[in-house]
């Protein structure tokens, strides 16, 4: 017969499967954040120009079902603010956001339908001759 300290460590161990669930169904499909953060990134698209200068426009880009916002990441040795400008709208940017020099993956437009033509344009701090280069997922 098993001691009672024993019985109490089995119920217990009982008790905190069923509150919690098996391991196997713990999270559903499609909810696994990181998986979908890596299919997003998965798919980035490199952008260089050989001088950073005044800035640039990267693109055009039509959004995907991979991601649904647009990031980017500065891997320039210099901050940059990018703006998205959805050209068959308009040419204007949408809100600027600042990417600091060796960003990871800024968001720097949300909740994108999948389709949309873009571009990203970059405006550098000050006049750059070092490279901008950056990775947009989308």
């Amino acid at each position: 017969m098993a001691s009672p300290v024993t019985r109490l460590t089995v119920v217990t161990a009982a008790l905190s499967l069923l509150a919690l669930g098996s391991p196997a169904q713990a999270a559903a499909p499609g909810s696994n954040l990181y998986a979908s953060t890596a299919t997003c990134y998965g798919g980035a698209v490199r952008s260089y120009f050989d001088q950073g200068r005044s800035g640039g426009d990267a693109g055009p880009y039509r959004t995907t079902t991979r991601c649904r916002d647009i990031n980017v990441r500065n891997a320039s040795q210099y901050g940059v603010n990018a703006c998205v400008i959805f050209i068959d709208r308009t040419s204007a940017c949408n809100y600027r956001t600042y990417l600091p020099s060796g960003s990871p993956f800024i968001t720097v437009a949300t909740d994108v339908r999948d389709g949309v033509r873009f571009k990203v344009r970059f405006e550098t701090l000050r006049y750059e001759v070092e490279p901008l280069i950056a990775y947009h997922a989308f």
